[in-house]
């Protein structure tokens, strides 16, 4: 038998989010002054208290094994949270946590998929769901939107992507990269939708405490006891709390589900981080200041950015509600020329601005998106500034 890679190692890309991160780092390690506006994280550090309660955790020597799921009292915690947040009563045995909410949506498509299965993934999307629907042995099927329907699918869009092999929808809102956010009646379609069809909805809710201007985060499963029979909710740390490194999110859906995602867990992981799981639930149950003020900033700088971009005449694809990111239209820059190269993509742009400007965005392609990149205001307010005028100067500069 010859040594191949299996078929669907073969068909997985890289994340070009990461892959960026490398590049940026090795710039910087060359001592090049470069900005960031592709990172997916917040620029802030770890509150002090989830900091002091993963210190007290290992001098307590909390530090072995768990339960699969994750211990009782975080998972009591998140389903408390949920039901004091979205009014939605989950038990503890319809909790799952694990090693950030990108395993979490792993283990529900592994779950839910057999081979063939297809996801309807509306567009512009987060770069790891395809490959994560890849994996799980399903098949991506895409609804493309437009700016001018602020990159949300319509109704008619969604009944369309529905098939015989039609298995689940996923739907991040705030959304990766648009910053847009799903209103109830567009939800309500597509829970009507799923019931008559009967797939399952994974909502990916990561962002759900980044919501500005009055607009507020509804989760799928908050439209009627169907949807939230069939809704796997998926949520975390990483966004609301500065806890990336820590790799902690949680599922809550059906118990069916729930029990076979912890089953998969317990042979892929075995418990998520002890450690971590002290810090979440102290994040969980402490004051929620932090949270606010972190979103207050985020805010700020939503405004900064799009002042100064439309101080330089750079035009973003919609106006962002929620999360940290936003699509910057680069259509019109395509078939210009930067020196003697032309800029035939998105891809393109993005890489001649990082090697002749020293930002870094992630090309919109991967998103779905083509046309655009993904500017992140997770940077500070000097950075944004500094940023917004060498990428007002690169555009000058175009032939």
């Amino acid at each position: 038998m010859a040594l191949i890679l299996s078929d669907i190692a073969q068909s997985i890309s890289p994340s070009a989010t990461l892959g960026l991160n490398a590049t940026v780092a090795l710039l910087k390690s060359q001592g090049e002054d470069v900005i960031s506006m592709g990172a997916g994280e917040p620029d802030f550090d770890t509150p002090v208290h989830i900091r002091k309660a993963a210190k007290e955790a290992i001098d307590a020597g909390k530090t072995r094994y768990t339960d699969v799921k994750g211990i009782p009292e975080l998972r009591q915690a998140v389903a408390d949270h949920i039901y004091a947040h979205k009014h939605l009563r989950y038990s503890i045995d319809e909790v799952i946590v694990s090693a950030g909410a990108k395993q979490a949506i792993v283990l529900a498509l592994q779950a839910i998929l057999n081979p063939g299965d297809e996801v309807i993934l509306p567009s512009p999307y987060w770069i790891s769901y395809t490959e994560m629907i890849k994996i799980a042995g399903g098949k991506p099927v895409f609804i493309g939107t437009e700016p001018e329907t602020d990159f949300l699918p319509t109704p008619e869009q969604m009944a369309a992507a529905v098939t015989e092999r039609t298995k689940a929808m996923i739907i991040n809102s705030p959304n990766n990269p648009t910053g847009t956010i799903w209103p109830r009646e567009l939800l309500a379609a597509a829970c009507e939708l799923a019931r008559k069809h009967d797939f399952f909805i994974i909502s990916d809710e990561i962002y759900e405490d980044l919501c500005y201007d009055g607009y507020t985060h509804i989760s799928p499963a908050q439209i009627s006891d169907d949807a939230k029979q069939r809704t796997i909710l998926v949520s975390g740390f990483s966004k609301a709390y500065a806890m990336t490194g820590w790799r902690m999110g949680y599922a809550s859906g059906p118990m069916f589900v729930i029990k076979a995602m912890a089953a998969l867990q317990s042979h892929a992981t075995g418990n998520p981080n002890s450690i971590t799981q002290y810090a979440a639930l102290t994040a969980l149950t402490a004051s929620q200041d932090c949270v606010i003020d972190m979103a207050h900033s985020f805010a700020r700088r939503r405004t900064l950015l799009l002042f100064l971009l439309a101080q330089n005449g750079l035009r973003p694809g919609v106006m962002p509600k929620g999360a940290f990111y936003m699509l910057l239209d680069v259509r019109p820059y395509l078939g210009k020329k930067c020196g003697d190269e032309v800029i035939d993509t998105d891809g393109k742009f993005a890489e001649l601005l990082l090697s002749k400007a020293y930002v870094a965005v992630i090309p919109g392609a991967p998103f779905g998106a083509q046309g655009f990149v993904r500017l992140s205001y997770a940077v500070s307010d000097i950075q944004i500034t500094e940023a917004v005028r060498r990428i007002a100067a690169f555009v000058q500069s175009l032939e």
